[in-house]
Order: structure tokens, then C-alpha cells, then sequence
């Protein structure tokens, strides 16, 4: 078994050094390297903004951010014997972090996109496993490092029937990023005005933000081009489950990783989507003291909106806000972000009708003491 690496230049963004990844999804882009099963694979990644939010940055630059250079990748790996129908294996073996983290809330982006238009930066010193900031006063969070976005590239027919059905939902008023050659890498056509944007999870998984796909875990992803085209970027020091304002603990990392290929087994299996398992214990494990808030499928004025597991999800969030800033000294912003890094958010039941009720979990260890 041999070591296969991609190393970046973090003064650099990923235009400046185009063969080390991408920015979006498409076959045709080339491998930055190629690997065999069993190797160990080593990727240096930047951040999901491509360094727009630097240390020296200043709440400007999170007011109107450059979303055509989201969410630059390192890779493709091309995996040897990959194919079609395959199921690609991804053992997670480390994910190590930057010093220097980010937490931003971008105007028109995020759950409470309506409630919270203000552009509101959080930067975060990291050390020791814990990241922490004065932006944040008394706040201190237990990193679990992961990839935000993990997956496979498309094959030519999945990439034509998500460019369709994408379209079909912006005709419909939906929320979809179309192509767009503007700040594409790789910059040449076709490939820049075909290639499906990063923003959305699909079926070859990308920006799943699944916060349990730390150290240890096994990723499957159904293979759909030949060699499997794995990237991987938008790193997390740590995230709550929802990720509520569109943002983690943001940061630069370098991902290692092993790959099996499970011959036809997608095929066989049906596996339409990414899997996860786990056989170790979580590097942060479920608080043992915590503060919950629940949400109903109400609207805040009571009108029924029976079986909207949203909008039950959405009160979650807001009667979280609504107790941090009650209770301790931080602004609805704040609240919004510490939920977006710290708070999971769990579907408590579904057969309840006409309420369904989602909870939010925020461990008491997040604010160094009672909520």
C-alpha cells in the first residue's frame, strides 16, 4: 500500500492552483491524483469560502461574500478498479485541523434567513480540541473535525437529469443555483458551463454537513463515473445538527483517507444514496447535561400547519434563540450562531398528527456552565 497526497499552497486560492481541485461537480473534470484501494490518501483543503473570511477580514466582506468560489474541493482521486453500480467505501482517518476558524451569517442565507438579514461575523481561535472567541463571550466549543463536503462526481446522464429537475424547481420559485462559468474551476468549457454547483447534497452525497462523518466512520457512496472522482473540502471544526444559520466552525483541514470498492454492490443493493456507519465511540460523545427546546408544526401566531416538520423544526430553533438571550448575554445573532455550531436538532416524533415536534439540544459544557 503506498501514500498518495494532494498538498495546497493556504496563502493561495483555488484559482491560483487549479490542478489541486474544483469548485464544481463534472466527469470530465481531471484527476489531481490517482490512487489504488487500500492507499492511504492525504488531501490539504481550503475552506468553504476559499479564504474570503480570513483573520483579516471585516464584516464587509461577509455582507456581499463571492458565492461562485463556494465550495472549492481538493481532488478528483481517481480509485483504481471504480466503476459504475460499484459501492465506493471511504474510511475516515483523520481530519486535522487549521488553527483558525470562521462562523458567518451570509444576508438572503440560512434556516432563519427572514428573521436575521444582518450580515454577522464570528471568528474562532482553535486549540487544544476546543475553539473559542471574543465574539462569542463565554462560549467554548469541543471540536469533532469533519468534512462538510465529502463525495463522488457525477456520471454524464446523473448530471443531465439534476441540471433538469434543478431547473424545474427554480421555474417553480424554488431555491437552486444553476451553472455559471463565473469563477468556475476548472475555467474551461465545457466544463465550466455544464458542471452542477456544490451548494446541494445529491446522490453521490457532497455537501451533506452530516457532523458525524469524524475520524473512524466509513462513508458509502454509490459509484456512478469510472474511478469514483472523490473530493472532499468545506471542512467543520464542530457543527450542530442543522447547521441553522449556513454555517459551522468553518476552517481549512487535511483529510486522510482509505478507500475499498465493494464490487456492484450499489447495483445489487439498491443504494440510491450515501450510508454511514460507525463500530467506535464518537469523539464527542451525547452531553450529559443539556438544555432542550421544542417546536410544533404552529405557526408563532397558532394557526395549524398540521405534518410540517419545518416549520416545527424552525420554532426549535427560534425558542432556542429566544432562551439564550433570556437567559445569559448574548444577542439574537449570537444565539442564532452558537445554535448553528452547538445545537441538534432531532425529530422527536412523526405520528403525532396533526404536531409534529422536533427538539434542539444544546449541551450546558458549550456555555461553561448553566444555561
Amino acid at each position: 500500500m503506498e501514500r498518495r497526497e494532494v498538498r495546497i499552497d493556504r496563502r493561495r486560492r483555488l484559482a491560483e492552483e487549479p490542478s489541486t481541485g474544483h469548485n464544481r461537480w463534472h466527469p470530465d473534470i481531471p484527476p489531481a491524483v490517482e490512487c489504488d484501494p487500500g492507499d492511504e490518501v492525504i488531501l490539504e483543503t481550503r475552506d468553504a469560502f476559499d479564504g474570503q473570511f480570513s483573520p483579516d477580514a471585516t464584516i464587509d466582506a461577509v455582507r456581499s461574500p463571492n458565492l461562485n468560489l463556494v465550495h472549492p474541493l481538493t481532488g478528483p482521486v481517481f480509485v483504481a478498479g471504480a466503476k459504475p453500480g460499484d459501492l465506493l467505501e471511504i474510511e475516515i482517518l483523520e481530519v486535522e485541523p487549521e488553527k483558525y476558524g470562521f462562523t458567518v451569517q451570509v444576508p438572503g442565507f440560512g434556516f432563519l434567513r427572514d428573521v436575521f438579514p444582518d450580515p454577522f461575523f464570528v471568528k474562532w481561535r482553535i486549540a487544544d480540541g476546543w475553539a473559542t472567541s471574543s465574539d462569542l463571550p463565554g462560549v467554548r466549543v469541543q471540536g469533532a473535525p469533519f468534512m462538510g463536503t465529502i463525495g463522488l462526481a457525477p456520471d454524464r446522464p446523473l448530471l443531465e437529469r439534476t441540471k433538469l429537475r434543478e431547473d424545474v424547481t427554480i421555474a417553480a420559485g424554488g431555491f437552486a443555483l444553476p451553472p455559471d462559468p463565473a469563477d468556475a474551476v476548472p475555467s474551461a468549457e465545457p466544463i465550466a458551463s455544464e458542471s452542477l454547483r456544490t451548494i446541494p447534497p445529491r446522490e453521490t452525497a457532497g455537501n451533506v454537513d452530516i457532523k458525524q462523518l469524524t475520524a473512524g466512520t466509513h462513508l458509502f457512496v454509490p459509484v456512478f463515473a469510472a474511478g469514483g472522482l472523490f473530493s472532499a473540502g468545506d471542512a467543520h471544526f464542530a457543527q450542530g445538527d442543522g447547521e441553522v444559520c449556513g454555517t459551522a466552525i468553518e476552517m481549512g483541514a487535511t483529510l486522510h483517507v482509505r478507500f475499498t470498492v465493494h464490487d456492484g454492490e450499489a447495483q445489487r443493493r439498491g443504494v440510491r444514496t450515501a450510508e454511514f456507519s460507525r463500530e467506535m465511540p464518537a469523539p464527542v460523545p451525547e452531553p450529559r447535561r443539556y438544555y432542550a427546546t421544542t417546536g410544533l408544526s404552529l405557526t408563532r401566531d397558532g394557526q395549524q400547519r398540521a405534518e410540517d416538520l419545518t416549520l416545527a423544526a424552525r420554532n426549535a430553533v427560534l425558542n432556542m434563540i429566544d432562551h439564550l438571550t433570556a437567559s445569559g448575554p448574548w444577542t439574537p445573532q449570537q444565539a442564532y450562531a452558537i445554535c448553528s455550531v452547538a445545537v441538534d436538532l432531532k425529530v422527536s416524533e412523526l405520528v403525532d398528527v396533526p404536531n409534529f415536534v422536533v427538539s434542539a439540544f444544546l449541551s450546558l459544557d458549550v456555555l461553561g456552565g448553566d444555561a
